[in-house]
């Protein structure tokens, strides 16, 4: 990642004066409600708004990249007020992303999935508890699922589920497959199972989604996942927590580990030992938390710099 310094650092408002925080856009066309962060991220002193008649006077303009990417016309106009960050806002992977260019030389701090961003917003995360948190295993009934419903027959995931199926039962929700119901029903459906598929879309580092933290770890089954390499899940989750498509030599061999999991309880409940010290917070609308991190950052963040290229840094 590579950063032009340029002119010193911003100058804030003095601490009576609250630093403003505008949303260019509501991400996704999602509405959620403002100034209202949780209490384990620091909020103090800041104001939250999508009202653009405040743009001359935000410190902060948060871009939500999918949102603006069709011209460079949707961007905050330009010169910028001086004392103005303006912020990448993404979840997306590099392969879903177009126009990276328009964003060459006006970006000062980047807030994406990737833990080398300047406000790392994850797709989930791992909480540490004092071992007064009992984790129940819940009933199993079923074998193996997953949730699909980007079906591109082209992506390694769907020709590596082609060859699973053939070896053992996988029973698929989603678009075009069996629906699965919503809200707390839908973990419930999911934690009848031993083994959850959590397949990414792509191979991208940090790239590590629901289908881990909710589907899988908060439904309470073992995860099977694809995506990136087994060393980039050991930065976030714990190695005997999970299985890898990558430590077995085919789908065949995968099955028939899978099935002698199956049939042996106390090798299959050795995955969720990490649960003894570990929980994973419930589900809960991550744009608030995302959007509530840039409070802190601007507070400390660094000497005025531009990104020369996102696309260069984010691939």
């Amino acid at each position: 990642m590579t950063c032009h310094p340029s002119t010193p650092k911003h100058d804030l408002p003095s601490s009576t004066e609250p630093l403003i925080i505008l949303l260019w856009t509501w991400p996704r066309g999602s509405r959620f409600p403002l100034n209202q962060c949780p209490p384990e991220v620091d909020s103090t002193g800041c104001f939250f708004t999508v009202n653009r008649t405040m743009y001359p006077l935000a410190q902060a303009v948060v871009i939500h990249h999918r949102d603006v990417s069709q011209s460079i016309n949707e961007l905050p106009p330009m010169p910028r007020p001086v004392n103005q960050y303006w912020i990448w806002f993404n979840i997306e992977p590099p392969t879903h992303l177009k126009n990276l260019t328009i964003m060459d030389n006006v970006i000062n701090l980047t807030m994406s999935y990737r833990t080398d961003s300047d406000i790392f917003t994850p797709y989930g995360w791992l909480e540490k508890h004092n071992g007064s948190e009992n984790f129940t295993v819940p009933r199993k009934t079923k074998l193996v699922a997953w949730v699909a419903s980007n079906w591109n027959s082209k992506m390694k995931r769907i020709a590596y589920y082609e060859q699973l199926k053939n070896y053992i039962q996988i029973d698929v929700y989603g678009k075009n497959h069996a629906s699965l119901p919503r809200d707390e029903q839908h973990y419930k459906t999911l934690s009848e199972y031993k083994f959850y598929l959590a397949f990414e879309n792509y191979n991208h580092e940090d790239y590590i989604t629901e289908k881990l933290w909710r589907n899988s770890f908060f439904s309470g089954s073992v995860p099977v996942v694809m995506g990136p390499p087994r060393k980039n899940y050991e930065r976030f989750i714990v190695p005997d927590s999970f299985i890898h498509v990558d430590d077995f030599s085919s789908p065949q061999e995968l099955a028939s580990y899978l099935m002698s999991l199956d049939k042996d309880d106390q090798k299959y409940h050795q995955y969720f030992n990490w649960r003894s010290k570990y929980s994973v917070p419930k589900p809960r609308r991550s744009w608030v938390t995302q959007y509530c991190k840039v409070c802190g950052a601007i507070k400390v963040a660094p000497p005025y710099r531009t990104f020369p290229s996102i696309a260069e840094w984010f691939k």
